[in-house]
């Protein structure tokens, strides 16, 4: 069997959601092919921190009515080190905030959009191949159902993370890979817990780093820092939760019942380009930041908001500058994105092989950035506002 559409998007996640309801909006038609099951795809757990920008352009787009009414809005974040906890106040030094919203709940804003559109979104169909890149009509080769099956289309855009097969397409046709591989891990748990504080708290320990997030106000979502290639068997857990109380100076921090437990490699990937005739890659298939810097849910939205108004601009009227610059009109926004990760990450994280002189250059990072209004600042901004910068709606639809 063979369909037919305008833009084929592959991957249901944040990225190909939001493109097909950018580009539905814009009176543009394409199909969402997802290889996992609805149910799959609204449980994961992945980021929780959204920009406002980010925010703003989900609401913007006729998405937000939950994230209104559930999403938690946060002035700034808590650093602790030394023994000592210190704030820093975003509205102060910037004027915007955060919103914590978790990434499946927006998955499950889109994935209703789109429902109620009556618009093509096929669950359990895996793409195989992309076909015909060079053409004008290029095609996917897909599963669904136990059946073969054909999409023909104009453009394709390949939202698959990591694994899929649009970045493996772009590395086949030339695309330059950036990577670095960090020597830790993130130990994940979602908790039926409140949390220990209003706000984010990042701690720096001898033990290693930690964060304190939340989902809502009996729900907490907690980090530890692990060795890279670690496993859960070593993380009985009466260990995680001693752990947590003593890097977060949290003593009476709740063990509420894990809902979720995992651990996650930190990694930086770039690719570049981004899109390469007809095939254009967006959010995990482009580019993977560290989760330090809480950017990888922001350049998703971002890259295609970009996309959409480029592909807005091909179709409708015929101008192709905006398309033809994709690239390079994410990549300074990606690169800035990587940099603050990097950064967060190095400024948090205890590396195996460091020592006390190691840790006391830690320590004054941490206590200049504390002290100092200029690099308090400069946090502030780019946690605030790297991964989204001036990126709106302007271009897309009513």
């Amino acid at each position: 069997m063979t369909l037919r559409t305008t833009v084929a998007i592959i991957g249901a996640g944040p990225a190909g959601l939001l493109l097909a309801h950018l580009l539905h909006r814009a009176g543009i038609d394409s199909v969402v092919l997802e290889s996992r099951s609805r149910d799959h795809i609204e449980r994961r757990v992945r980021a929780g921190v959204l920009e406002e920008g980010a925010a703003q352009l989900l609401q913007d787009a006729g998405v937000g009515e939950r994230l209104d009414r559930e999403g938690l809005e946060h002035g700034g974040i808590h650093l602790r080190f030394g023994g000592e906890s210190h704030r820093i106040d975003f509205k102060q030094l910037t004027g915007r905030g955060i919103v914590v919203y978790g990434q499946q709940e927006v998955v499950k804003d889109l994935v209703q959009a789109r429902i109620d559109a009556g618009a093509p979104l096929l669950f359990e169909a895996e793409a195989r191949e992309i076909r015909g890149i060079d053409d004008d009509h290029p095609s996917i080769l897909f599963t669904h159902g136990g059946d073969d099956e054909l999409l023909d289309c104009d453009y394709v855009a390949a939202c698959d993370g990591a694994h899929g097969i649009g970045r493996a397409a772009m590395v086949a046709r030339g695309a330059i890979t950036y990577e670095r591989n960090y020597p830790h891990a993130w130990l994940g748990l979602l908790a039926a817990t409140p949390p220990a504080a209003d706000e984010l708290i990042y701690a720096y320990h001898d033990h290693g780093f930690a964060l304190h997030s939340m989902r809502s106000p009996t729900v907490s979502r907690l980090y530890l820092q692990v060795a890279s290639g670690e496993t859960l068997d070593g993380w009985p857990v009466e260990r995680i939760w001693a752990e947590l109380r003593l890097r977060l100076n949290e003593p009476s921090l709740e063990a509420g019942e894990i809902l979720d437990l995992g651990i996650t490699a930190m990694t930086s990937v770039v690719l570049e380009p981004m899109q390469s005739e007809g095939l254009f890659i967006a959010g995990d298939a482009a580019h993977i930041v560290p989760p330090t810097g809480a950017k990888g849910m922001n350049l998703a939205i971002a890259d295609v908001a970009v996309l959409a108004a480029a592909l807005t601009d091909r179709i409708k009227t015929g101008q192709s500058e905006a398309l033809n610059n994709y690239t390079l009109n994410c990549l300074k926004r990606v690169w800035r994105a990587q940099y603050f990760s990097s950064f967060m990450t190095q400024l948090l994280h205890r590396e195996r092989l460091e020592d006390s002189f190691d840790d006391q250059i830690h320590l004054a990072q941490l206590r200049y950035v504390t002290s100092s209004r200029a690099a308090s600042k400069a946090l502030a901004e780019n946690y605030t506002g790297a991964a989204m910068g001036s990126v709106s709606l302007t271009k897309i639809g009513p």
